[in-house]
């Protein structure tokens, strides 16, 4: 597969601002980074990204992510390994991500608010929100998925 155009090349100030969201919801959410990637790889599942698939993946590993929960992940309601935050994430992410099919139910919704603040909930609709616009236009042209290399520091263990 080749990519159909190089977007960040033709609309530099455009990618530059979904560049900034990208950076204030890394930096200023107050959610855990292991969750985003989580959330992320989830979505991506979903949209069938493999570029952010692939970047995610990599990302999270480096943060200390253990592979179990990565191959796990498209059947997290029947795995073990997720805390009780990080599903109700997952469903919230699942449920804003089909948004047109699911309409957020509303049981979704609450599950979210018993882990989340409003402040919190506010934030991940917004890192659900632009995982899917990442994910659009990488699937849309066909961004080529593999060479990605994180640039992150690998979370110390802790005993």
């Amino acid at each position: 597969m080749h990519a159909r155009l190089d977007a960040l090349k033709i609309v530099p100030d455009a990618y530059k601002a979904v560049f900034q969201l990208q950076a204030y919801i890394n930096n200023h959410s107050g959610l855990e980074h292991s969750l985003l990637h989580l959330i992320e790889m989830r979505a991506s599942q979903i949209n069938g990204c493999a570029y952010c698939l692939d970047m995610h993946s990599k990302d999270a590993r480096a943060l200390g992510e253990r592979e179990q929960r990565l191959y796990g992940l498209d059947a997290w309601r029947d795995a073990p390994y997720y805390t009780d935050r990080e599903r109700a994430a997952l469903a919230w992410t699942e449920a804003v991500t089909l948004v047109s099919e699911s309409r957020v139910p509303d049981e979704v919704y609450e599950n979210a608010r018993k882990q989340f603040s409003e402040a919190e909930l506010i934030h991940l609709t917004l890192a659900v929100a632009q995982i899917n616009v990442w994910n659009r236009l990488n699937v849309a042209f066909r961004t080529e998925a593999g060479t990605y290399q994180p640039n992150v520091q690998p979370m110390k263990k802790t005993a």
